[in-house]
């Protein structure tokens, strides 16, 4: 597995850790439909949340969030709607990224953005 490949699934490894530790209840982590997929699907006070993940290594790229860009958002938003359609009995949802850099020697940081729309 590529380098890159194995800090995702790390970071989404720690994601889910940092979200059941809020408090979240994880439903479903790498949900796929078509060329759709979310890193997380977790609920929280009857309202269910589609979560991306990003996690960096260092800052040479910017901050793990500004990564996720405006076609990543509306896929996420295509891959919630299939979900909905799927999963009806959900009536509150929203779209959120959580960011995760990880410093050599550091403990690491998260960033949670809620409710991210266009």
């Amino acid at each position: 597995m590529a380098k890159h490949n194995l800090l995702g699934a790390g970071g989404e490894a720690l994601a889910a850790k940092w979200l059941e530790d809020k408090g979240f209840t994880l439903l479903h982590l790498n949900w796929r439909h078509s060329y759709y997929e979310v890193d997380i699907i977790a609920s929280m006070e009857n309202v269910l949340h589609f979560i991306e993940v990003k996690t960096r290594r260092n800052k040479k790229f910017g901050e793990p969030e500004e990564s996720v860009d405006k076609k990543k958002i509306i896929n996420l938003m295509k891959a919630g709607e299939e979900f909905q359609y799927q999963y009806p009995q959900w009536k509150r949802v929203q779209y959120d990224v959580l960011s995760i850099s990880i410093q050599s020697g550091n403990a690491a940081d998260y960033f949670f953005i809620e409710d991210v729309y266009l």
